[in-house]
């Protein structure tokens, strides 16, 4: 069986700090060998002096690593990739893992929804985690006037708020809180010129549906009446203390698919099922979502089932209700 190749996804909006990031990337002496996949309308383009032989599509880094342009379908390069990797007769490149810059205009949902509909690249790859890096002095104005933007934070597993050393530690607060509101289970580091450990956002398994996922209920505790900003992407979490039954649930996601499909971005949840001892963890993208038995049950674990809904135009209180009459009845 192949082992899969974990896939990081970065994105974030124009001038947030991304490139910055990839640069650290490829020049620092971590030992990982990463295939690197930029686009090649990119903001700011990886410096040519680190690229050896730039007239070719798959370039080898001066650190081991490869650098890729995307010059049409991302699923063409991963392809590609793959085979070059795999040829038994002589490997062209070797790579632990991708990591995929978006542009700073682009909606991540797409490059995520590759790894799920295509047999192929389900085989050979696996999402890893998705990163957003956010402009700290920029983020409140484009979150303000972008969709896209708002759609980056909402697809996040983890977010860099950058820059933090040029604006006022009150304002990153309520930066922070406020992303926090439209993505709850966010991993959240702060960051600036994009410096962070790679042991942080690398085989972090935050994406891995076959990997614990926690939600962590305190995100929400915070007093969000106050709350400035309009934004389009909210979330919201669903608890259940009391065993839920799997028919009524797979009958409630097709509802919401059928409903919202198109506003949800993500929803992620542990669920406690009547006549299971293990957890199953539940995740999806759109209208695609998957579930998988987790571990069991521990004599120290509270069995309260719980997800985060993640999207836009969402009525909460339709969802809460749905998910209530999911309850087993003895």
């Amino acid at each position: 069986m192949i082992k899969k190749v974990p896939v990081t996804v970065i994105t974030g909006f124009l001038g947030a700090g991304k490139t910055t990031l990839l640069n650290h990337l490829l020049t620092a002496d971590h030992g990982k060998k990463i295939a690197v996949i930029v686009n090649e309308f990119g903001e700011v383009g990886i410096d040519n002096q680190l690229v050896v032989g730039a007239e070719e599509e798959i370039f080898e880094m001066n650190n081991g690593c490869i650098c890729c342009t995307v010059r049409g379908d991302l699923i063409n390069i991963l392809t590609e990739l793959m085979k070059a990797k795999l040829n038994p007769l002589e490997p062209k490149v070797d790579f632990d893992r991708i990591v995929i810059e978006t542009t700073g205009l682009a909606e991540p949902a797409p490059v995520i929804q590759t790894f799920f509909v295509d047999d192929a690249m389900t085989r050979f790859y696996q999402i890893d985690s998705v990163v957003t890096v956010v402009d700290a002095k920029q983020a409140n104005q484009q979150l303000d006037q972008a969709h896209e933007a708002q759609e980056q934070v909402a697809f996040a597993d983890i977010i860099l708020l950058n820059k933090v050393d040029l604006v006022s530690a009150e304002e990153v607060n309520g930066l922070e809180k406020r992303l926090r509101h439209m993505n709850p289970s966010v991993k959240m580091f702060k960051t600036e010129n994009s410096k962070i450990e790679l042991d942080k956002i690398l085989d972090i398994h935050t994406f891995d549906l076959d990997k614990k996922l926690e939600v962590d209920p305190d995100f929400l505790t915070d007093d969000h009446h106050d709350h400035e900003h309009d934004d389009q992407v909210t979330s919201f979490v669903l608890r259940e203390e009391r065993p839920l039954n799997l028919d009524k649930l797979e009958k409630m996601v097709t509802h919401w698919i059928n409903d919202y499909g198109t506003e949800m971005y993500r929803y992620k949840g542990i669920l406690n099922i009547k006549g299971m001892t293990e957890r199953v963890v539940f995740q999806g993208i759109h209208m695609l979502f998957a579930s998988t038995v987790d571990r069991e049950w521990t004599d120290t674990d509270t069995k309260l089932s719980e997800i985060v809904v993640i999207g836009k135009n969402l009525d909460q209180r339709h969802f809460q209700t749905q998910f209530a009459e999911c309850v087993e009845i003895d």
